[in-house]
């Protein structure tokens, strides 16, 4: 057993968060990575911007305005340039990052990891190509996320479902595009279908706040789009997620250059939804070309492929069946087996 110390000066949140209400990707990750390392027999202490003290699923939260502990056989130092070296004595230091690295290219990033050279965790393999060759550190790696347990073992929909295509990410990821492709270029061709979208800056808290006029402009699109098929709901926690994408016959992403895993896509492929998306950032990590849905080269195939999966039960069920078989099978103890092999031989 290692004592493994986790850091976060983000967002406010919890263990009990996911739980309750909509939440990041990046977060979401972040506890059940905590949570897993525990179960797995560790002693895990997070340090963030919780509201007090708290245990839950064997990990113990700490508010991080009083401190980190004193020692760790592994300090997983989540994003923030400040937490890099603020354990000195931990036996290694890692640097878990999930946003393009190209964020890591300031003066205050650059000279803390070249004194540290910690290693850096990264997300995918486009997320790697991220930070330049030449760029300082230490040992670079890439750990995906895994898949949350309730979304990997949840009874899928026994039969196709009626048209209705989902939306989950974040507004301002191509949401606006994704409305004007559906208004014209597929609602006309399947009548009566609907795009469902689960979006608003309720998911990313403080962060989300800072952009919510921006996302607002967005949202407020979608709702003079009701006319066309659009369903305006907002974000809802993991387990009301988990029943409307059981609900849904394709999730609809156009990608982003700033999409580094992309969880959204993740869920609804575990659950088994077919997915049309474009070769922009990692989403092509995550969908499986012409078997658990298409990464389509421009608007217009998008759009036929959005069609196709609106409407043909057979093709629906092929790539259902197949995202089932395929895409639940990186699990958080994989993910967390691989962080354990950065700590230390001496330490287990």
């Amino acid at each position: 057993m290692a004592h493994i110390v986790m850091a976060d000066d983000g967002i406010v949140f919890d263990g009990r968060t996911p739980e309750r209400s909509p939440l990041g990707g990046a977060e979401s990750s972040f506890v059940q990575l905590a949570e897993t390392l525990a179960r797995r027999g560790h002693a895990v202490d997070v340090r963030n911007h919780c509201e007090g003290p708290l245990r839950h699923n064997g990990v113990d939260w700490a508010p991080l305005a009083g401190g980190l502990p004193e020692s760790a056989d592994l300090y997983i130092a989540n994003r923030g340039d400040g937490l890099i070296l603020s354990m000195p004595t931990a036996a290694r230091t890692v640097f878990w990052i999930h946003n393009p690295a190209r964020y890591l290219m300031k003066w205050r990033y650059l000279w803390k990891l070249w004194r540290k050279k910690p290693a850096i965790v990264f997300i995918g393999d486009y997320h790697a190509t991220t930070y330049p060759s030449w760029a300082p550190g230490g040992e670079r790696v890439v750990i995906p996320y895994g898949l949350p347990e309730m979304f990997r073992t949840a009874e899928p929909a026994p039969r196709p479902p009626p048209p209705r295509a989902v939306f989950t990410s974040n507004p301002l990821r191509g949401l606006d595009w994704l409305m004007e492709t559906w208004a014209d270029r597929i609602v006309p061709r399947v009548p009566g279908a609907e795009l469902h979208v689960f979006s608003g800056p309720a998911t990313y808290g403080a962060a989300g706040q800072g952009k919510a006029d921006r996302m607002q402009v967005v949202l407020d699109r979608a709702r003079g789009l009701a006319g066309s098929g659009v369903v305006l709901r907002g974000p809802v926690p993991k387990a009301a997620l988990l029943d409307e994408l059981r609900a849904a016959r394709v999730m609809l992403y156009k990608g982003d250059i700033n999409e580094t895993f992309c969880m959204a896509l993740g869920e609804a492929q575990a659950i088994g939804v077919p997915a049309v998306v474009q070769p922009i950032g990692s989403v092509v990590e995550r969908v499986v070309d012409g078997r658990t849905g298409f990464i389509a080269p421009d608007r217009d195939a998008f759009a036929d492929a959005a069609v196709r999966l609106l409407s043909d039960d057979a093709l629906w069920t092929r790539m259902h069946d197949a995202a089932l078989a395929s895409q639940r099978r990186w699990t958080w103890d994989e993910a967390a087996a691989a962080f354990e092999r950065l700590i230390p031989a001496e330490a287990l």
